[in-house]
């Protein structure tokens, strides 16, 4: 059995996962087992689904009954950074005491980014992608795998959340540790290493047979369509060598928590060179109803998957390579509704860090009210006279050029419209710091 049957007889049984088997163009079709690794950098999503309260995390609010389990006098500070006290409200995961201590120092944090809207499809879409008025638009990780290494089987790994790709690039989503595992053992029965389908030699000599066959087949004759068919047909069988190389870092039990096991996946691949980014997930922040006891449980969760992830990267002596962007599509209102919740509030906060990115910085901000206040794009100061609403476009605007990628063909054929006065000067690294 060829690893093209195998990957068959994995939909038809629905076991479960779905990987970039084939490339975007037949250029990229003709890369063999022989693809250099991917090195880096790699770019990390976390998206706390559903809408978080920031006023318990990096965007404190003790005044006027916006929260109800801490006071003004009670903010901690860490360095440049403001946060809730949590420590006394979490029963597990990870405290904003313990999470600001040990990464405020690598942290930047932007407050104040107008969503416009405030309904999860188009707040989850725009600040995935930076686009509000288009489906058609690739979300970050898809759009820079795309570009720095689309020729990678595992190029962009998504586990839920909004996943658009543009059609750039293939999506994967392999959501157990045992699917990547079957998945890079495919040329072994039920993943066993001890029981190949079929001998070396006889392998070699398929995989000469299915590119000769494919160069014969493979015509510019052919439709596009055609052409793409073939296209991943070969990549099936050429990729199956590459993702091998995941073997070695699967880890040999499957974590407990929800983000951990994401993080496995996606630290694997980034070590094995076979993945770019990956679009990690955990949901049910939306807090409408008992915000406090919500949000109490999840945030920590939360962080505790990005801790988990910097901790395991660094014994994988990767985590000078990562780019990690900490987002929700939306905010929870200054006001508690009739059952104890938050409703959807479309001002928002986000938090980056990793390589490139200038720590112990906080940009923009909220008044006391939650309301945005404006920034001056060229100082990056607040500005309530002459700055700009910051939006979304803007962050993306400074993800693409962080990546090296906003003059990529691929970033032309997806505009954001950012005028060039509204560009963000020094987002990333500030020359006094």
């Amino acid at each position: 059995m060829t690893r093209r049957t195998f990957l068959k007889h994995c939909v038809s049984a629905g076991l479960g996962f779905a990987t970039a088997i084939g490339p975007r163009d037949l250029a990229l079709a003709e890369a063999t087992d022989d693809v250099a690794p991917y090195d880096g950098p790699y770019y990390v999503v976390f998206n706390a689904s559903g809408g978080w309260d920031t006023t318990y995390l990096m965007d404190p609010k003790g005044i006027d009954g916006i929260n109800r389990l801490y006071g003004q006098g009670e903010i901690l500070t860490q360095g440049a950074h403001r946060y809730a006290p949590t420590a006394k409200h979490i029963g597990e995961g990870m405290s904003n005491e313990d999470f600001f201590s040990q990464y405020g120092s690598d942290l930047l944090v932007m407050h104040g980014i107008d969503l416009s809207v405030n309904n999860h499809t188009p707040c989850s879409r725009y600040m995935a992608t930076g686009k509000l008025d288009s489906v058609a638009y690739p979300t970050f990780p898809a759009l820079v795998a795309a570009c720095r290494g689309a020729q990678s089987p595992l190029a962009f790994l998504t586990f839920g959340n909004y996943s658009a790709t543009g059609n750039l690039v293939p999506m994967s989503r392999v959501p157990y540790l045992q699917s990547l595992n079957l998945l890079a053992k495919a040329d072994f029965v039920q993943g066993n290493e001890r029981a190949p389908y079929h001998e070396p030699f006889v392998s070699d000599r398929i995989e000469r047979a299915l590119e000769d066959q494919f160069q014969t087949r493979v015509k510019p004759s052919l439709l596009p369509r055609t052409q793409r068919s073939e296209s991943m047909l070969f990549a099936a069988q050429s990729n199956s060598k590459t993702l091998n190389r995941i073997v070695p870092f699967i880890p040999k039990e499957v974590a407990k928590k929800r983000l951990h096991q994401q993080c496995d996946i996606a630290l694997a691949a980034f070590k094995a060179g076979v993945c770019v980014s990956a679009n990690l997930s955990i949901g049910q922040f939306d807090s409408h109803n008992n915000n406090d006891v919500d949000q109490m449980k999840l945030l920590p969760e939360f962080l505790a998957g990005i801790d988990f992830l910097l901790k395991k990267s660094e014994d994988l002596q990767i985590r000078d390579k990562l780019v990690i962007v900490m987002q929700s599509e939306m905010g929870r209102t200054p006001t508690y509704n009739s059952g104890n919740g938050k409703d959807h509030w479309s001002i928002n906060s986000i938090m980056f860090m990793g390589t490139g990115i200038t720590g112990n910085r906080v940009l923009g901000a909220t008044d006391e009210k939650q309301l945005l206040v404006p920034i001056a794009p060229d100082t990056l100061n607040v500005d309530s006279h002459d700055g700009i609403r910051a939006r979304p476009e803007h962050i993306h605007q400074a993800l693409r050029e962080l990546a090296g990628i906003a003059s990529h063909e691929y970033c032309s054929q997806f505009p954001l419209g950012v005028k060039d006065d509204e560009r963000f000067q020094g987002f990333w690294a500030n020359d006094s710091a």
